[in-house]
């Protein structure tokens, strides 16, 4: 019996790769990881992760840079605040600068 892929920790894996100050997105993930769900998957994997200091959630946004996954970090400023920390600018909801700040596994660790 083949052995079984435990996606959720393969996404945390990459995210966890994610460097203080950059962002990356649910479908650039899913791309690196191959998955078929794409970025669904990975947007259920993040959903599952709020438990999980070890998984810097606050670093994926949607492919625009929107922080898509705000409510889920039990107040709607907490995902903003951790990237301001970071030295993110946020506006709106949206990343500033975006592609400044975009982090692609595919290229970045280019494996």
């Amino acid at each position: 019996m083949a052995e079984q892929r435990d996606y959720f920790e393969e996404v945390y894996e990459v995210v966890r790769l994610v460097p203080r100050g950059r962002v990356t997105t649910y479908g650039t993930i899913a791309r690196y990881l191959s998955l078929r769900a794409g970025a669904r998957m990975v947007g259920w994997a993040m959903n599952g992760c709020h438990n999980r200091p070890d998984v810097p959630a606050h670093r994926v946004v949607n492919s625009v840079g929107v922080l898509s996954g705000k409510h889920f970090f039990g107040e709607p400023n907490v995902m903003q605040r951790l990237l301001e920390n970071e030295g993110v600018r946020i506006e709106n909801d949206k990343v500033v600068d975006f592609k400044t700040v975009f982090w692609d596994p595919n290229v970045e660790l280019e494996l």
